[in-house]
């Protein structure tokens, strides 16, 4: 094409001898070459150049020279290649050289091959044409995924490597990101399986803003699957027995996916025992048969189970095992009631709390046994229908109440655990099995006690003397200041009436005053047997004499007097005046109104009116 050029500059020069531009200008710019020419023609008024020749002329270089936009893809021939460059012909006033770096991807780029290639400089300094294969192929890549857009069409992209949340993927030469979410319908755990493969993906999101593709290989998944869901839902049926493969496992359960419908197998339906956790049963990716236990009405919700393909270890119990033997197992769970001992795969019997031990103070049954332990036990109830058994642990030792009569006669001494309270007493434990109460009032002997606790603490070890016992009601009655005398017996003779004592007075009250002769005997001084001689009272603190005038021992209570004292010596005198009052009259044989002088006078001497 370029030699033809040249032939029709030469032509052009031979027809006409007008002074037009060089055809090297043509090339560079062929409008404006034929602007010159024409102009020229007009100037010089030369009519020797034929129509016909001009019309030749224009119709090469329209044919033969290629005018482009900036941002237009068009396609080249490479037609020589040189260490550092590639030289491509499309058709312009002169070729192209585009950098071989822009071609890394095509090592086995030869002359002759087809490229397509964007105008980067239409001249460079020195004249030449700058071409960017790189900046075409990214154009026509953007083309290519957008269309894969709007159409739907599957692409294929090459996996470079993995990122954050996902994979870079090479799509036309862009790197489009595939999220992990959107690599299968399953759960991904090893992204490095899939580095360096060459996948089928979707175009699913194209940011324009900025320039961000995603695509997505589960969406290709997704469609086969949703056309494999329907034939499956709509062959279920309940008792049917499929096969599946674990696709997931949680704490509650494990997720089975049945050829593109999941089904939830629940822990409990995994295995006839007890288990903590399903993991300890099956794995990921598992292959397992399964039966359907139940669906909703559109089949989106499917209820499978794994155990119910064996038989049921109830009915394998074998007949020996009866009410009154002694198994063995293990505790696989704890409760506040109670435990469950796993005497069988999958037979289980329950141990309640108040058959663990004789006790009749029920604790925890953390307090006996724990997760794992291997413990004997007594068959109570066998229910082979309801497949319920209830065991026994205290029944393995003697009960502690059917020698209780020899143990703990009445009026035996022991020593007891004091294990709780109640408003009206202490509970105190003898040995495991044998608890006794203890009123009250059968605490002390002298303390006047409200509550329990102001005596004791639980956990305190008491001496205590069996009062009564009910063999069939189970029941030990106490007392424990029956374990030393009644110091009161003692104190009625001590503190008997008109025996006096010196005291301090300790407390005033509103009707009196209160004086501790000992730590067991608090006496109350009414306020009117508080008065002194010289007519003041006592205050507290002041140490006096005082009589008894009140012992109540069933009550303990005790009551003195201080101005009894005094008045008692008053009263001394005035009938040893009186005696002696008496003696001299007989002497004197005084007349009746002497003596009834005598005594007034005495008694006014008494009453302080003299």
């Amino acid at each position: 094409m370029a030699e033809q050029a040249k032939q029709a500059e030469v032509e052009a020069k031979e027809a006409t001898t007008v002074n037009v531009p060089e055809i090297s200008e043509a090339q560079a710019n062929p409008e404006k070459f034929l602007a010159e020419f024409n102009w020229h023609n007009y100037q010089e008024g030369i009519d020797e150049v034929e129509d016909s020749q001009l019309k030749e002329f224009e119709k090469l270089v329209s044919e033969n020279f290629v005018d482009t936009l900036n941002d237009e893809v068009v396609e080249g021939e490479v037609i020589h290649i040189t260490d550092r460059d590639a030289i491509i012909d499309i058709n312009a006033k002169s070729e192209g050289v585009i950098s071989l770096n822009e071609f890394r991807y095509n090592p086995n780029l030869s002359v002759g091959d087809k490229v397509e290639v964007l105008i980067d400089v239409r001249e460079d300094a020195t004249g030449q044409l700058v071409l960017s294969h790189r900046k075409a192929r990214v154009i026509k890549a953007w083309d290519r995924v957008n269309n894969a857009h709007d159409t739907g069409e599957i692409v294929n992209g090459f996996v470079k490597c993995r990122t954050k949340g996902g994979m870079i993927v090479d799509v036309f030469g862009i790197e489009a990101f595939l999220p992990g979410s959107q690599i299968d319908v399953k759960p991904i755990r090893d992204y490095d399986q899939y580095v360096n493969k060459t996948m089928e993906f979707k175009v699913v999101k194209i940011n324009h803003e900025f320039k961000n593709v995603v695509v997505s290989h589960k969406a290709l998944i997704e469609a086969d699957i949703e056309v494999q869901k329907k034939e499956i839902i709509g062959q279920l049926e309940k008792g049917q027995v499929l096969e599946g493969v674990v696709k997931n496992i949680t704490s509650y359960g494990v997720f089975i996916d049945l050829g593109g419908v999941d089904g939830l197998v629940h822990i409990t339906d995994l295995s006839w025992s007890r288990i903590n956790h399903p993991n300890e049963i099956v794995e990921l990716d598992q292959k397992l048969n399964v039966v359907i236990l139940d669906f909703d009405e559109n089949k989106s919700r499917i209820q499978l189970g794994l155990k119910q393909l064996s038989k049921h270890p109830w009915d394998a119990l074998g007949e020996e095992v009866s009410v009154g033997d002694n198994v063995k197992g293990k505790v696989v769970v704890i409760a506040d009631y109670g435990a469950f001992i796993e005497v069988a795969e999958g037979v289980e019997g329950l141990v309640h709390v108040s058959e663990m031990s004789w006790s009749t103070h029920l604790r925890s049954a953390n307090d006996f046994v724990s997760v794992g332990d291997i413990v004997e036990a007594q068959v109570l109830t066998l229910d082979r229908e309801d497949r319920k058994m209830s065991l026994g642990i205290k029944q393995l030792s003697q009960d502690p109440w059917t020698d209780i009569t020899t143990k703990y006669p009445v009026g035996s001494k022991h020593s007891g655990i004091v294990r709780n309270f109640t408003n009206f007493g202490v509970f105190v434990e003898l040995e495991e099995g044998i608890d006794g109460l203890i009123y009250i009032s059968d605490l002390s002997w002298t303390k006047k006690i409200k509550h329990p606790s102001e005596f004791c603490a639980v956990g305190d070890k008491l001496e205590v003397v069996v009062l009564e016992l009910d063999v069939e009601g189970r029941k030990l009655s106490l007392g424990h200041k029956q374990t030393t005398e009644n110091p009161w017996d003692k104190y009625e003779t001590e503190f008997a009436l008109d025996t006096t004592h010196t005291a301090e007075i300790a407390e005033v009250v509103d009707k009196g005053a209160t004086i501790e002769f000992n730590e067991d005997i608090v006496a109350f001084v009414p306020s009117r047997h508080l008065e002194k001689e010289d007519g003041k009272k006592l205050k507290k603190g002041d140490s006096a004499e005082f009589k008894i005038i009140e012992f109540n021992k069933e009550f303990k209570r005790v009551v003195a007097s201080h101005t009894a004292i005094f008045k008692a010596e008053e009263m001394a005198n005035v009938k040893a005046a009186a005696k002696k009052q008496a003696a001299q009259a007989a002497e004197s044989k005084p007349t009746l109104g002497d003596a009834n002088d005598a005594l007034q006078a005495l008694k006014d001497k008494m009453d302080g009116k003299v």
